[in-house]
């Protein structure tokens, strides 16, 4: 199985319009926000779902530090994962998601109901935890939440959207499920899985490439 994107190439830098956040000079703000197009191949002849998963695998996890002035995150401070995109029950028949089909724009407090292929279910993804103690942004994140990584982390951050053919059409996860959800769920249920990998940084000095 292969899957891949119009919006960027492996391992290359992912453009701006599908990040959270964006440089514009010296200010940091919110992005476009805009979903990346991905397309699909080859699944297996069984597969009765798709379940799609979109995670940072370069988080700090010093958080207190992240945009702190004065102060930079080491390019070698531990790191755990942030998960960005969560989709499941992804009918079989469906091989591909427009660019902007399911996100365009940042929805303060999470979006209530994001687009999707018909069938499909969208989980929460880790702004919900992150903006949890912001008034103006706290709520349910669901769907696409695209790239905001730390404007003063020394790593480029990089992005892992796995696809994974499944032999169930509904997963057992409950109503707000999350990424972590998802990957218990999956367990003896992936027949095929497919990655594509981006890199996106907003540090000033940083290049946006993959160490991978």
């Amino acid at each position: 199985m292969h899957i891949r994107s119009d919006s960027f190439d492996h391992h290359a830098p992912i453009p701006a319009r599908f990040a959270a956040g964006q440089r514009d000079g010296k200010d940091v703000g919110f992005g476009r926000n805009l979903n990346p197009h991905l397309a699909w191949r080859d699944a297996p002849p069984e597969t009765r779902s798709f379940a799609l998963l979109c995670i940072d695998a370069d988080a700090p996890t010093v958080p207190e530090m992240a945009g702190k002035e004065g102060v930079e995150i080491p390019f070698d401070q531990p790191r755990t994962d942030f998960c960005h995109w969560a989709m499941i029950d992804i009918p079989p028949h469906v091989d591909g998601i427009a660019e902007g089909s399911c996100s365009n724009g940042v929805t303060p407090h999470g979006k209530r109901d994001p687009k999707g292929p018909e069938g499909s279910r969208q989980g929460l993804n880790d702004y919900t935890g992150w903006f949890a103690q912001d008034p103006d942004l706290t709520g349910e994140w669901l769907g696409y939440d695209g790239p905001f990584p730390p404007p003063n982390d020394r790593r480029p951050h990089r992005y892992f959207f796995r696809l994974y053919a499944l032999d169930v059409s509904r997963l057992d996860v409950g109503e707000r499920f999350t990424c972590a959800d998802v990957q218990r769920a999956m367990q003896h249920h992936v027949l095929a899985e497919a990655l594509l990998q981006g890199v996106y940084t907003l540090h000033p000095e940083v290049e946006a490439r993959s160490a991978s």
